[in-house]
């Protein structure tokens, strides 16, 4: 399994807090030291709780169950859709809608309308129906596919964990896993209250570099965890 160095965690930025006017004193036994007033994070205490959440997210898929990641914030979305998408998992990065957790029977309801219109376009159907309302039909498919999109797919409802990318942003999507005692994972800056987090993991949330580095740590766990299910299934059924 695959854990940065020390030396790679630095040159990600992954050290780097916030000033100390807006620390969150439960950050205090992850913070090294301040410097020019702005906390630095201890990457040795990074490294280790990134390799026991690493441990715990390949775990999971290899159970073969979802993990959804969830990082709004522009310098996460793209991180975190393109390597969601890698390993086949859920992911939210535009606005997380209120309930996508706690009242996903509303949610799916919108799904549900969201595959009707494709349904419609791959049968004919669509073009059996007015310029007009084509054009409402597409705009309404666009929007749905733009914040449900990432979640329509997902195999098993709820998902088995939750990887956030800052929870402070993230704050709704973190309080409503914890309301289903759903497990979650997080980067967590000098910002944040990690003892909201099941695996917490101290670090920068607002570099891109940083982001990626992390995440891209939780997505090869996955990774492995996957190709592990995969090569287990085939031991036990070498004909299959």
């Amino acid at each position: 399994m695959y854990i940065p160095t020390v030396e790679q965690l630095l040159e990600a930025r992954v050290h780097l807090g916030h000033l100390r006017s807006r620390w969150n004193p439960r950050m205090r036994p992850y913070i090294f030291m301040e410097k020019d007033k702005i906390h630095l994070i201890d990457v040795l205490k990074t490294q280790r709780l990134l390799e026991e959440a690493a441990k715990a997210v390949r775990e999971i898929a290899r159970q073969g169950r979802a993990i959804l990641y969830v990082g709004t914030k522009k310098q996460a979305r793209e991180i975190l859709k393109e390597m969601a998408e890698s390993v086949g998992m859920p992911y939210v990065t535009e606005r997380w809608l209120g309930g996508m957790l706690t009242n996903y029977k509303t949610i799916r309801r919108s799904i549900t309308k969201m595959e009707a219109i494709e349904r419609m376009m791959r049968d004919g159907t669509f073009e059996k129906i007015s310029k007009r309302e084509r054009l409402l039909k597409l705009r309404e498919k666009e929007k749905l596919e733009r914040f449900l999109g990432g979640i329509a797919r997902m195999p098993h409802f709820p998902p088995a964990a939750v990887y956030i990318v800052d929870i402070v942003e993230e704050e709704i999507a973190l309080a409503e896993a914890n309301r289903l005692n759903i497990p979650t994972f997080a980067m967590v800056d000098t910002n944040a209250d990690p003892t909201k987090v099941t695996f917490p993991i101290p670090a920068n949330d607002d570099s891109t570099k940083s982001i990626e580095l992390i995440t891209g740590v939780i997505t090869a766990a996955i990774r492995e965890g996957i190709e592990a299910a995969k090569a287990e299934a085939l031991a036990k059924n070498p004909e299959a």
